[in-house]
């Protein structure tokens, strides 16, 4: 697209003894063609009255000087060098995201490495070693908008992104996270007349939200699969079905939450129960980020068979110190349940005739089984675990 100019008139008046300036910006392309016209807020020149007013002429004066400056400002930024990483972190930053609320900030952050590559989306918000536990890796051949120009983006760039992250199985809601923070980035743009014309993330189509029958696994199912299962996904599944704990919690459990002792512990400043796991934190979207709501935060008692897993865990070679992960890979990261579940969750259940098996099954086998059965029963399919790192 050629490069964009932007043309301005304006009118001059008084009003309450201040001479104002209201001007009216178009956008105009290459070709002539109007993209857009708008409306700017009324802007005071200077005082009409008094003994420090100004002259209509010198109204005037000040008027375009204050405009010509502005729009040598505004296309300077519009020049085609501008890329969406370029006003990610000159402008939606420090103008949008950082007015939001801790959790909304970790939101766009952990998003916005789905649109940037996850090299540049630390880089933009300054993300040390300490500020990030764990990192995600850059997705080969993934359609990542950062360097297309700001101005340049279609809709067809954010639906490639979007069809990507549907390939991957991304989860329904976590695409359309993706989407709305693509869309929120625009909006900022058009806001600060740095982008003309539609939206490109609006048009974009969204998977539907399928609504799948909610399954759970009887106690001899439970038995059979953690039977054919071996570390980590077994004590995932473990730590899921005898625990309150969603499996985000559970891969970004550290060693410093776990009180596996009768006496009061503490980490971080607070206080820790005996035999109880504090539930701070979740591996969500490639980083361990604190949890994002207050009642989400709690603790939970552990249960007598998972005490003895979890101590032969802590008894390993490596990975036991207080940062180092429950549940840790081969190189101390927390295990990444999406690839676990694809390379031996979705696998064992394949041939044990469960192909619905997920960790969401997991999950809702606890309360299921715990209702049916009391919870001496649902105890009683914990057996010693191979604690090696996966």
């Amino acid at each position: 697209m050629p490069l964009i100019r932007l043309q301005q008139s304006g009118e001059l008046y008084v009003q309450d003894g201040v001479w104002k300036v209201r001007w009216c910006q178009e956008a105009i392309d290459g070709a002539g063609i109007l993209m857009e016209r708008r409306w700017r807020a009324p802007a005071m020149v200077g005082p009409a009255t008094g003994p420090n007013g100004v002259s209509q002429e010198e109204a005037q004066r000040i008027a375009l000087q204050s405009v010509v400056s502005q729009t040598a400002e505004r296309e300077e930024e519009l020049q085609p060098g501008m890329t969406i990483t370029d006003f990610v972190e000159r402008v939606f930053i420090p103008e949008h995201v950082a007015t939001q609320t801790a959790s909304g900030r970790t939101h766009y952050q952990a998003i916005l490495k789905h649109v940037l590559t996850p090299e540049e989306a630390d880089r933009v918000f300054r993300a040390g070693s300490r500020g990030s536990l764990a990192k995600l890796k850059a997705i080969p051949d993934w359609p990542y908008l950062g360097n297309l120009l700001l101005q340049e983006t279609r809709a067809a760039d954010v639906q490639r992104l979007i069809g990507a992250a549907v390939a991957r199985d991304y989860s329904a809601q976590t695409v359309k996270h993706i989407r709305n923070v693509v869309a929120s980035i625009f909006t900022h743009a058009r806001k600060r007349q740095l982008f003309y014309g539609d939206n490109p993330a609006t048009p974009v189509i969204l998977p539907k939200m399928v609504r799948k029958e909610a399954h759970t696994l009887t106690f001899s199912q439970a038995k059979d699969l953690l039977a054919a299962m071996r570390y980590p996904e077994r004590e995932l599944a473990l730590i899921a079905m005898l625990t309150h704990m969603n499996v985000a919690e559970i891969c970004g459990l550290q060693w410093k939450w776990v009180n596996l002792t009768g006496d009061w512990s503490s980490a971080e400043g607070e206080s820790i129960p005996p035999w109880t796991i504090a539930v701070r934190r979740q591996y969500y979207l490639g980083e361990v980020v604190n949890l994002p709501r207050k009642s989400r935060r709690r603790c939970l008692s552990i249960p007598e068979p998972l005490l003895g897993v979890l101590r032969e865990l802590s008894g390993r070679q490596s990975y036991t110190g207080p940062d180092d992960f429950v549940l840790a890979s081969k190189i101390g990261t927390p295990v990444n349940n999406n690839d676990l579940a694809k390379r031996r969750l979705k696998p064992i259940g394949r041939r044990m005739e469960m192909p619905w098996l997920s960790w969401r099954v997991l999950s809702r086998t606890h309360t299921s089984l715990a209702h049916q059965l009391g919870m001496r029963s649902l105890e009683r399919m914990a057996m010693p675990a191979n604690s090696s790192p996966a």
